[in-house]
């Protein structure tokens, strides 16, 4: 049966195939394929509102158009592992705007964004052990994961082929999950993070994707020593954070950008130590092997021959972007040099607690904008034209009224 449903549904879905996946509100149903098809039942038949006990607000997009508007919904009870917290800040992500337009072709709508999110506890199950009411938590792209195979035993949760995301993704009881653009959340205490207290909540709520997602590959590919040569492709959302992290092990810096406009935000404002404008082939020539690593921000379609021959050799592309179209490699500027060209998504619970406390060490923080959940639409029109530095947040405790969700659902 497992075999059968993997086929159909693909590994994006959970699958019931450990007890331990099994929440309690649901451990009165057999676990059997009936209890599979009463699931789906209920995911195809029930409305967001009714779907859970616990009524929940917050904005989403309902089509294509990835147009947020009120959206009133629901969440469910706490259970004995679960920590419910009210979301005060929530970051906007890149991901989130193709998310909200289907751009990668599974979104089901409505749908709620988010999963750069800072909140406090409110409420904990009663065998909750990390928590307490009043503290501060964050979630950022992960709300469950299997639990049981080698990826989750390992603690890369975020490379389990069953892992669940904070939005948009069907959660074990077989209803989505809805993210941080709303006044709270529920989740498993495994997935909820410590906020350390001096760490800002709104210039801290993006690294919690933006800071794992730099983080984890400068330590598992050893850039995190002092003295490395690390090249940083992109200076956007990502690639701001990235420079702030590889600062702060004692990297030097160079920063890779087409626009030459940039140059001073990277050395005088994130003192990065170089700067290359990518286009210019004399600039790009001066830097051949010069780098042991380099972060690869963009999403873009853009060559990476010529990041290549500005390794060292055993140099190392680390890939955090996924163009739309598959990138171009020759063979040879890989073996000539034995460099590699690798990639890297998040990082597991562990690693991004590690990562805040680290971040909170060092000072670490994004640069960003805060905004009222009113303005989301136009935040998401700007983002689409890089017309932020670097990151928006939304100050969702103060901006989001359950009465005016409640009259636009009227």
């Amino acid at each position: 049966m497992t075999s059968s449903l993997s086929q159909l549904w693909g590994t994006r879905w959970p699958i019931y195939d450990h007890p331990k996946t099994i929440t309690p509100i649901h451990n009165s149903l057999k676990y059997n394929w009936r209890s599979l098809k009463y699931n789906w039942r209920c995911t195809m038949t029930t409305s967001p509102e009714s779907e859970h006990p616990i009524k929940a607000y917050g904005y989403a997009a309902r089509d294509t158009s990835g147009s947020l508007s009120p959206l009133t919904f629901s969440r469910r009870v706490t259970g004995e592992k679960d920590v419910r917290f009210k979301v005060l800040y929530c970051g906007i992500c890149h991901s989130d705007l193709h998310l909200i337009k289907n751009d990668w072709g599974f979104t089901k709508y409505p749908v709620t964004p988010g999963h750069e999110i800072v909140g406090v506890v409110t409420e904990v199950g009663s065998k909750v052990e990390k928590f307490k009411v009043g503290d501060t938590v964050g979630v950022g792209y992960l709300v469950g994961s299997c639990r049981s195979c080698q990826n989750c035993v390992s603690e890369y949760e975020q490379y389990c082929p069953r892992y669940i995301s904070t939005s948009g993704y069907t959660y074990f009881d077989g209803t989505q999950t809805y993210g941080g653009y709303s006044d709270h959340m529920v989740t498993d205490e495994h997935f909820a993070l410590r906020w350390p207290e001096n760490l800002p909540l709104d210039a801290g709520a993006p690294l919690l994707c933006a800071g794992i997602t730099t983080y984890s590959p400068l330590k598992y590919y050893g850039l995190d020593k002092p003295g490395m040569k690390v090249g940083v492709v992109g200076l956007g959302g990502l690639g701001h954070v990235a420079v702030k992290m590889a600062k702060a092990f004692g990297a030097e810096v160079t920063v890779f950008s087409t626009s030459i406009s940039k140059k001073q935000e990277a050395i005088e404002g994130l003192k990065a130590d170089h700067f290359i404008n990518s286009k210019d082939e004399k600039q790009m020539q001066a830097a051949r092997g010069t780098l042991d690593g380099i972060i690869d921000t963009v999403s873009a379609i853009h060559p990476i021959a010529p990041l290549l021959s500005t390794l060292t050799t055993n140099g190392k592309l680390i890939l955090l972007g996924i163009p739309e179209k598959p990138l171009e490699l020759s063979a040879a500027s890989l073996v000539l040099g034995r460099k590699t060209v690798a990639g890297s998504n998040v990082g597991g619970i562990k690693e991004t607690q590690e990562m805040l406390d680290f971040a909170a060490e060092h000072g670490i923080t994004a640069d960003v904008e805060v905004i009222p959940i009113d303005y989301v639409n136009t935040a998401m029109e700007r983002l689409l034209k890089s017309d932020v530095k670097y990151r928006f947040v939304i100050d969702v405790a103060n901006s989001l009224k359950a009465e005016e969700v409640d009259s636009f659902s009227s």
